[in-house]
């Protein structure tokens, strides 16, 4: 093992070690590799539990968010259920039933991170996390605890932080710079306030003797904490500001990137984790969206590019990892190719791999050069011919993405609004073409959280000025309030193109004012004019007096939704798709809790199991992400559409349904694993991008951004079918493209990738997604 680091793994470690099989270890920190997400907080509350039979008065630092949930779920369901025989036989086979019920009062708690300023009665500040799931969940006591409440961190001349940094922003720069006024001079004084305090927190943290149970997860830069690239080795407890990466995975607690780049945060720092050299450190990471920073953090030598690295000091380091964020690891990647039956699947990706590492032609590739790398090698029957059979198979893909399909029923489904559009649009582009087709799609949950509260508050003001000035004429119909509401929907969806067209920026607005007004009429009940006035001031009041990232009221997220789909139903009209063939589920699992429930089959599969009866579909198409890749929604949508695809295969003959597997934004298949390629023109990627910017009209300043990209999510999605085509231009050649004899291919500035599956291989592979993601799947 590198920097001769012994394998010091205890007996609940063992036990779950022994669940997989692994053959190699060669990263500079040892990790654990589980099959699911559940079965990694499982480890970790055995893990826990553990350490705490010997350390009873022991300091413990544990994250938030949503990494957790499983280790919390399981902590206390072993906790409460010690003895129970479900319980016992559980804590036997992983270790932990030589030792008595860990009693946690007399833990030590040290909070790892907290956003500032926030109020601590906020449900999305980390004060307020710590204290339901931890201290209140698992009984640890306040008094015990060293906490970051931003009410309680003293400022200049004892003011609030409401006082002192009244747009809840703090400029770092007042640290090295003369202030200009009365009030950044107070400013100053509270920054410099600030630091003392946190120099305080650090000094207690160490007279304690340090974090003896360290516990975190990882964010996409791979920071730990709040430690984001780059952050110093020795770092202590400070305020600080953060990268986008991190701003842009906070926006989802904070209300937008509006909010949470403005907004700094208070962090241990890498030197504190790593102060007490005995502390057992666990970085906890699950799904393959996480894979490629868990390698850099694995395989690299001590660097400030990836914080993890600094867990080298500690000899009880570890990182425990689902089978997928595990998956880049060079141990992995070695145990895929090695492992179990040779495959069309591995020689493609090898060879693929082979070019893009090397840069070279698949045309240049020879015998000779394929035997050297260590998995081309692998190749059974290494010929001549290899990289033209991975040339064919891939071109046989393309083939099959340009086939024209012609009197079918398609359904195409997204868990959220733009999934869809962003996932395949050139591809439906090219079956809406096609007259004999009947297409359909259905938008599974409401996706309100992705409408904010200044969104709606702007729409909300322009409506009733429009009906203060007399200019929603249809709510001076008799029958308006009672079911006129529900009439000609379609109307205001081609008023709105219709100014699309004209570029009449206000016309557009009116046309969501219409159905904003029929959202509220039908949520709230209203019966006249001036109760619909009234409602909307009192939805502007509730929405002014919450805090940014605040759970909204049911009603509020119901007409949320309601703009969501208003903007799906626009999309489709564009290609003349109308109202009446766009549907939206509405899922009862999506309710904006930090853990989301688990679907249901009454509430969450059965309206999916009757739209396909009535819609009666030969192709349908849903997102296939793996485990932790996305949204967790993503996943959910795809339990609960395979378990009504099931039921209806009872009902039905479904040996000719199609179902294709597509992603999107979120995560990509390698070329090796898809079965369907298709080609995307400059004219494809223009319509995609204008008709995201024209009516996806709450996404268009991109208040929750990938990671990945500041900006639309449609820009990111061009940029990864421009990258996919890049992947094979290496193999094919870029003559394949501009050189055919198909105008769609030799047109094709990008590709898009997917699996198409028959319904016994779609059910067999949800059936093993489900596996890595069952809370009652714990090995």
């Amino acid at each position: 093992m590198k920097n001769g680091r012994s394998h010091n793994f205890t007996p609940v470690e063992k036990n779950f070690m022994s669940l997989i099989s692994q053959t190699e270890m060669t990263t500079a920190i040892p990790y654990i590799t589980v099959e699911n997400f559940p079965q990694l907080g499982l480890l970790t509350a055995c893990k826990f539990l553990e350490w705490v039979s010997e350390n009873p008065d022991g300091v413990i630092s544990l994250p938030t968010g949503k990494t957790p949930e499983f280790f919390i779920h399981w902590t206390k369901r072993l906790l409460n259920g010690w003895n129970k025989p479900d319980v016992s036989e559980l804590r036997e086979k992983f270790g932990l039933d030589k030792i008595k019920k860990p009693d946690l009062s007399q833990l030590r708690f040290v909070q790892i991170d907290e956003f500032y300023p926030i109020a601590p009665e906020q449900t999305n500040s980390f004060y307020h996390y710590v204290n339901h799931f931890y201290l209140d969940g698992f009984g640890l006591d306040a008094k015990r605890s060293l906490l970051m409440n931003s009410a309680d961190i003293p400022l200049a001349g004892g003011r609030h932080f409401s006082e002192v940094f009244p747009d809840l922003e703090v400029d770092l720069s007042l640290r090295y710079r003369e202030p200009e006024s009365t009030a950044e001079e107070i400013r100053q004084q509270s920054i410099f306030l600030i630091d003392k305090w946190c120099t305080d927190f650090e000094q207690r943290i160490r007279e304690i003797g340090g974090i003896g149970f360290f516990l975190g997860g990882m964010g996409p830069d791979g920071h730990i904490a709040f430690n984001i690239r780059g952050s110093d080795h020795h770092s202590t407890t400070r305020l600080t500001d953060t990268n986008f990466e991190t701003k842009a995975v906070a926006a989802g607690d904070l209300g937008g990137i509006e909010v949470s780049s403005r907004r700094l945060v208070i962090t241990i720092g890498l030197g504190t984790i790593t102060y007490n050299p005995n502390a057992t450190a666990i970085i906890i990471a699950a799904g393959e969206a996480k894979a490629e920073i868990i390698k850099r953090s694995l395989e690299s030598e001590p660097t400030n590019l990836y914080p993890a690295t600094v867990l080298q000091k500690l000899p009880n380091a570890k990182f425990y990892l689902t089978r997928g964020a595990a998956s880049f690891l060079s141990d992995s990647i070695n145990q895929w190719f090695r492992v179990g039956k040779w495959n069309d699947e591995k020689t493609d990706r090898a060879v693929i791999d082979y070019c893009k590492k090397n840069e070279v032609y698949g045309s240049r590739v020879r015998p000779e050069n394929l035997q050297i790398d260590p998995y081309t090698a692998l190749i059974p029957n290494l010929s001549e011919y290899t990289v033209d059979e991975v040339i064919d198979r891939t071109c046989r893909k393309i083939r099959r993405g340009i086939k024209p399909e012609k009197n079918k029923v398609i359904l195409h489904t997204g868990p959220h609004h733009d999934d869809i559009s962003l996932g395949i649009l050139p591809y439906i582009n090219q079956q809406l073409l096609e007259e004999s087709n009947e297409i359909h799609f259905a938008v599974m949950t409401s996706g309100f959280t992705a409408v904010t509260n200044n969104f709606l508050t702007e729409v909300l003001r322009f409506t009733k000025k429009l009906l203060m000035e007399g200019k929603v004429q249809m709510v001076e119909y008799d029958d308006f309030f009672d079911r006129g509401y529900k009439m000609k929907i379609g109307k205001d969806v081609y008023h709105f193109l219709t100014n699309v067209a004209d570029e009449n920026a206000i016309e557009r607005k009116r046309g969501l004012a219409h159905r904003l007004v029929r959202s509220i009429v039908h949520i709230y009940g209203i019966k006249n004019i001036n109760s619909l006035v009234d409602s909307i001031n009192d939805i502007i009041s509730i929405l002014r007096s919450s805090y940014d990232g605040e759970k909204n009221p049911a009603k509020i997220q119901s007409l949320k939704g309601m703009i969501r789909e208003f903007e799906e139903e626009l999309v489709w009209a564009h290609f003349g798709v109308p109202v009446q063939n766009v549907h939206h589920l509405r899922l009862g699992f999506y309710t904006g809790d930090i853990f989301t429930q688990q679907p249901e089959k009454k509430r969450d599969v059965e309206p999916i199991l009757e739209l396909l009866r009535k819609i009666n579909p030969d192709q349908l198409s849903l997102t296939l992400d793996p485990e932790g890749s996305g949204p967790d929604t993503h996943y959910k949508v795809l339990q609960a559409t395979a378990e009504a695809v099931r039921l209806w295969s009872k009902e039905k003959d479904l040996t000719d349904l199609s179902i294709v597997g597509y992603r999107n934004v979120w995560y990509q298949f390698h070329p090796s694993e898809a079965n369907v390629i298709i080609p995307v023109s400059l004219s494809d990627m223009s319509v995609m991008e204008d008709s995201f910017s024209n009516c996806y009209l709450s996404q268009v300043n991109a208040s929750f951004p990938s990671y990945r990209h500041n900006g639309k999510f449609s820009t990111l999605a061009r940029k990864t079918w421009v990258e996919q085509l890049k992947q094979l231009q290496l193999l094919l050649g870029k003559n394949y493209f501009y050189q055919h004899e198909n105008a769609r291919v030799r047109a094709s500035h990008g590709l898009i990738y997917f699996k198409e599956m028959n319904v016994d291989k779609f059910l067999t592979t949800a059936r093993e997604l489900e596996k890595r993601m069952d809370p009652s799947d714990v090995g």
